[in-house]
Parts: structure tokens; C-alpha cells; sequence
């Protein structure tokens, strides 16, 4: 499958009416993709235990999408394999009186992974552009500037070793309102259920302009922007692993070298 088709460009004016949500590939049905799927989460595991030995690289995913999209979803499935001791996951909330008085990189920058590491960010720094940007707390100025800031946050980060993958899970607004109802239906989905989604909701077309404004500022070629249909549960996950999987072989990955001549082995061998 050709990834090109869910890369943002930059500069391309992506449009998310484009983007169909219901889209699954070359796939016609979830059984068809199984096969692939489970391949590509034991090579992902093959490929975090490279990262991990080697040390010189890090890996931060970036998960974005409207409420029920599916990012605690994809966490959980995506990385069912990956051995924890390597990779951690950061929610990030409505900032607390601590973070609002910090600059609003502050409380992302100490949760990005060191070298060996993967992290992965449900909702990330874009938060503080993208709410502010619909509910009209910031200046247009103020927010362009922060973009900007990511933006060169972003290219230190990467400079400094760290891959990022930014994934926006697209979602269309019928499937996110079944979401709901099921939040609010079903006992074992109760605990889900937000009524700040239901306010949330009424801004649709807002967020779906501010994101469009996020991926035209900040969707480069070192750091671009993904979007992933989400409306299909199973290839939601498909795609997001192959993305995963095509990011981290592109680093060429290589388990270290022995550190040590044969003669010192059998040296240090002998004295044993």
C-alpha cells in the first residue's frame, strides 16, 4: 500500500472534506487485513528492540484527532507488543495551574522519549493552538506565533534524534455521534462518556478548519503530518502500524557491535 496517499504535503492546501473516513485501503473487509496486521505488530516489536539497543534514536508519536476518534484505542492496540520497559504514553488534559504558568511547551518537552525510547502523545502541544483557536481565547497573531514555535520545537527535536510521526485520526461526524450513544448506552463504555464531547461537538466545522491551519503550518518534509481513516476500527490500526513499521526501517536500525576483541573475551574467559 502506498502511504503517499495519507501524507499531508506541505504547502498542499490539504482539505479534510477530501479525506474520506470510511476509506480502507486496498482491504474490502477486516479479515483480509488481519494477516498483515498481526505481521507488521511482531515487526514493530522487532524493530522497538533494535531502537532500544542501539541508542541513537528516539521515536515520538503524535495522536490527534476529535473527541471519540479512537486514540486510547490505537494506543492499545498498536503497541499491545512493544515491551513496555521502552515506551511510554502521555495524555495530556486541560493544563493545570502549574503548566499555565509556564510557557505551553513546557509540560510536553519533559515527556519526550530519550534515545532507545518510543513515546507516544494522546493529544500533544497542538492543544494549546487548536482550542484556543475555535473558542477564540487567543489572538489569530498569538497562535500563529505559537504555531511557529512547534514548529521550531519540532526541528530541534528532530536534529537532536528524536523521529516524530504526527497522526490526525480522521473521523466523520455521524460515526463520532454513534460513539456517543454508545458511551452513554452501554455500562461497560459509561466510564468514556464526557458531556464536554457533546459541547465539544457543536464546534465540528470550527476544528476541522483548525486543523486544516495546523497542517499547513506545521506538515513539512522532516516533520509531516498523517491523516488515517477512523471510522474502520481495524484498519485504523492497520495503517497506523504501517506507518510505524515504514518510519522506524527508514532509520536503518542495527544492533551495536561487541565492544570487546576475541582476545579479551577469551582473556577475560580464561580468568574466570
Amino acid at each position: 500500500m502506498d502511504l503517499k496517499k495519507y501524507l499531508i504535503k506541505p504547502k498542499d492546501n490539504f482539505s479534510l472534506n477530501s479525506a474520506n473516513p470510511m476509506d480502507t485501503g486496498t482491504f474490502k473487509s477486516k479479515e483480509e487485513a488481519e494477516a498483515e496486521t498481526d505481521g507488521l505488530r511482531k515487526r514493530l516489536s522487532e524493530l522497538q528492540d533494535i531502537l532500544y539497543a542501539e541508542k541513537k534514536h528516539s521515536v515520538l508519536i503524535i495522536l490527534q484527532g476529535m473527541d471519540t476518534s479512537g486514540k486510547d484505542g490505537t494506543i492499545k492496540h498498536v503497541f499491545s507488543g512493544v515491551n513496555p520497559q521502552g515506551f511510554s504514553v502521555t495524555s495530556f488534559k486541560k493544563p493545570t495551574v502549574e503548566e499555565v504558568s509556564h510557557d505551553f511547551l513546557w509540560r510536553v518537552h519533559q515527556h519526550t522519549p530519550a534515545k532507545g525510547y518510543i513515546a507516544a502523545f494522546n493529544r500533544s502541544q497542538y492543544e494549546d493552538v487548536l482550542v484556543p483557536w475555535v473558542h477564540k481565547t487567543g489572538t489569530e497573531e498569538a497562535l500563529r506565533q505559537r504555531l511557529k514555535h512547534i514548529q521550531h520545537f519540532e526541528d530541534m527535536l528532530a536534529s537532536e534524534g528524536t523521529k516524530i510521526i504526527k497522526i490526525f485520526l480522521h473521523i466523520s461526524k455521524d460515526k463520532q455521534l454513534q460513539k456517543i450513544h454508545e458511551r452513554m448506552e452501554e455500562p461497560r463504555k459509561f466510564w468514556k462518556f464526557d458531556p464536554t464531547d457533546l459541547l465539544e461537538r457543536e464546534y465540528w466545522d470550527e476544528y476541522q478548519k483548525a486543523y486544516e491551519e495546523v497542517f499547513a503550518s506545521t506538515s513539512t518534509n522532516q516533520v509531516p503530518w498523517y491523516w488515517v481513516p477512523a471510522n474502520q476500527k481495524w484498519f485504523r490500526n492497520y495503517l497506523v502500524l504501517r506507518i510505524l513499521v515504514q518510519t522506524l526501517e527508514s532509520l536503518n536500525l542495527e544492533y551495536p557491535l561487541l565492544q570487546a576483541t576475541k582476545s579479551e573475551i577469551a582473556r577475560y574467559m580464561n580468568e574466570k
